[in-house]
């Protein structure tokens, strides 16, 4: 949460993108020149364990740590040609290069990140990594749940080392529930429904059905939209005294039939969404028809028809409104709401997610079937590191001197 001391986490949260924002790193000159040269180890120390595997156990991760640090430094195959590489495997080889008549600094690589490389190994950071969960820990939740699979074989170790080549898996709909927009809470929306419907009481029984139907749109639930539209339909169609075609009565009925399947299929497990698209494509055709053939008999034109075959609908007083097309058309996109999916449906992305939505390259990741290959251990390379961090080379070269000393 935030605080005056923001803890960065390995976590898509937004008050941890906030404390991020204004987090102030344990070497910066106002914070470490009150300090000794132990303190601003132990500080740097501390900082990035809280980001870096904090759920770790200190002594596991000291038994973990490695005091080689893996790079690579990139070489031209035309200058290897010429040369047997000592330069470089002496140490030498990060300074100035001769190229195109000019010296040209190299970029300098920054080892001290790999601090911490060797927790990238372990599989729930690895899920994390691969934008499979939204935090390490809930990727923790998932592995000892049973929901993912090493090779093949279901791993229910958090702590599990990846080796080069590893195939770990996800269950699909573990990875939408991690990355999809969390349900509205409408325990405290149902709440203040209820209150205000003791206080109107009065008012509700007294009202007919047609103020029921002029109440605005943001008062009413998608239901209660299409039960209203419903009623019109069967309003019209009852009406002896419209001089309605055959035709239209038809469609009309077949508009009311198409409702009650969308009201009776909201809320079920085995919603077939194409039969619900195709249905509400029909009766947006269907409104839409009506509300030209309204418009051109305003305008003293022919009606337009939708088939050659097909009557033109005549006009009546209770045709639908434009203000109903449009309640519609909410109500029906409302209805491919699921309550059985721990996420709001239909699916989109949470907020905040693109300032984590990054894969490091050591490993490669198919959104698709929710899988990913460790290629191999993290390196540096010059100018990157492939292990990321919110904190500067300065602050892990502290948290290594830490360890370093306390082997």
């Amino acid at each position: 949460m935030a605080s005056k001391r923001p803890r960065m986490r390995m976590s898509m949260n937004k008050i941890n993108l906030y404390n991020m924002s204004r987090l102030r790193s344990p070497t910066h000159p106002t914070v470490a020149r009150t300090q000794n040269f132990f303190k601003q180890k132990w500080v740097a120390k501390s900082e990035l364990r809280s980001y870096h595997g904090e759920f770790v156990r200190e002594g596991q991760w000291e038994r973990m740590f490695n005091r080689r640090l893996e790079s690579v430094v990139p070489m031209d195959a035309a200058y290897m040609a010429v040369n047997d590489g000592f330069v470089e495997s002496s140490g030498r080889g990060s300074g100035l290069r001769q190229k195109g008549g000019r010296k040209k600094e190299l970029q300098r690589t920054p080892y001290m990140l790999q601090t911490f490389a060797p927790l990238e190994r372990r599989l729930d950071i690895a899920l994390f990594r691969a934008l499979f969960a939204s935090s390490a820990r809930q990727a923790r939740q998932f592995v000892i749940h049973g929901g993912v699979t090493v090779n093949g074989k279901k791993m229910t170790y958090p702590g599990y080392l990846l080796n080069p080549g590893d195939l770990f898996q996800v269950e699909p709909r573990l990875v939408m529930y991690a990355l999809g927009k969390p349900k509205v809470r409408e325990v405290e929306e149902e709440a203040e429904e209820e209150d205000e419907a003791e206080t109107s009481a009065a008012i509700t029984e007294e009202a007919d059905d047609s103020d029921a139907a002029a109440a605005p749109e943001e008062d009413r639930t998608p239901k209660e939209i299409l039960k209203s539209l419903l009623a019109q339909s069967k309003s019209i169609l009852a009406d002896s005294k419209s001089t309605m075609s055959g035709k239209r009565k038809q469609e009309l009925r077949e508009f009311s039939k198409g409702v009650k399947k969308l009201m009776s299929k909201a809320g079920r497990q085995d919603v077939d969404t194409s039969s619900m698209t195709e249905q509400f494509a029909t009766i947006e055709e269907q409104l839409e028809l009506a509300l030209e053939t309204k418009e051109a008999a305003a305008k003293g034109q022919s009606p337009p028809t939708s088939q050659p075959d097909q009557a033109p609908p005549p006009t009546t007083s209770s045709e639908f409104l434009p203000t109903d097309a449009e309640s519609l058309r909410a109500a029906l996109q409302q209805v491919h709401i699921d309550d059985s999916k721990p996420y709001a449906t239909p699916w989109t992305p949470r907020d905040f997610l693109s300032a984590f939505a990054f894969i490091p390259r050591y490993l490669e990741v198919n959104q698709n079937i929710c899988a990913a290959v460790y290629l191999r251990h993290p390196v540096a390379r010059p100018g990157l590191s492939e292990v990321p961090s919110p904190f500067p080379e300065a602050a892990s070269a502290n948290a290594f001197a830490w360890y370093l000393r306390r082997r």
